[in-house]
């Protein structure tokens, strides 16, 4: 799905020598997630990495493949030692139930759009997931940079020396089971995402935020970008 593959290729051209330091990750199409498919999206994946396994494998979103078959197509890779463990990506409440009920109570995580304007998972899906230690990782946590023009967001970066980008990354992080991927293009880039590791938002940043970017209400689809 990234440029066809060749963002496999470029990971795994940066990753030479240096393997062990990461924890990779890489998806599988949900039409490649049954008995047959997966392994073969998987071989295709590490061949592209130029490497004999991966830490965690996702199932991108649910397809027409039964659930059920899904894990047992990831667990097979996981026995074969193609793959350390697996997860899930923008699967709502009702599906991780049903997966749980397929026998997937070994997903790693599940990773959803979640960041301060895309606060419906908070509703019941967060919850869940704390309830049976499945961490989360947050993708676009600052909204594909639509974030950062928020003049609230920005009157509270200022009061803390930081940038909206920093404080938003914050957010996400202040909770221990949830974790941020952000986009990082440069060094600098990566260095500014770092540093959101250590901004602490006191109880009045979070209630101006609050004020700016209201929790939901009421139950909402999970939405995906």
């Amino acid at each position: 799905m990234y440029a066809d593959g060749e963002s496999e290729r470029l990971v795994g051209e940066a990753l030479r020598g240096i393997r062990e330091q990461v924890f990779l990750v890489s998806k599988a199409y949900p039409q490649n997630a049954s008995h047959q498919r997966l392994p073969q999206a998987c071989e295709a994946s590490l061949k592209r990495l130029g490497t004999d396994r991966l830490d965690l494998y996702l199932l991108h979103w649910r397809g027409r493949v039964p659930l059920a078959e899904t894990v047992e197509a990831m667990e097979k890779l996981v026995a074969a030692g193609k793959i350390l463990r697996w997860g899930v990506s923008n699967l709502d409440t009702p599906d991780l139930q049903e997966l749980v009920n397929a026998g997937g109570t070994a997903c790693a995580t599940d990773q959803v759009l979640y960041n301060l304007t895309r606060r419906g998972p908070e509703y019941d899906l967060l919850p869940w997931l704390a309830g049976r230690n499945i961490p989360v990782m947050a993708y676009s946590p600052i909204e594909q940079g639509r974030l950062l023009a928020n003049m609230r967001l920005r009157e509270v970066a200022a009061d803390l020396s930081a940038t909206p980008a920093q404080v938003a990354l914050a957010w996400v992080l202040r909770q221990g089971q949830i974790m941020a991927i952000p986009k990082a293009g440069t060094v600098a880039h990566v260095q500014e995402n770092r540093a959101a590791a250590e901004l602490h938002l006191s109880a009045s940043d979070l209630a101006a935020l609050e004020v700016a970017f209201p929790r939901p209400s009421k139950r909402l689809p999970l939405e995906m970008l």
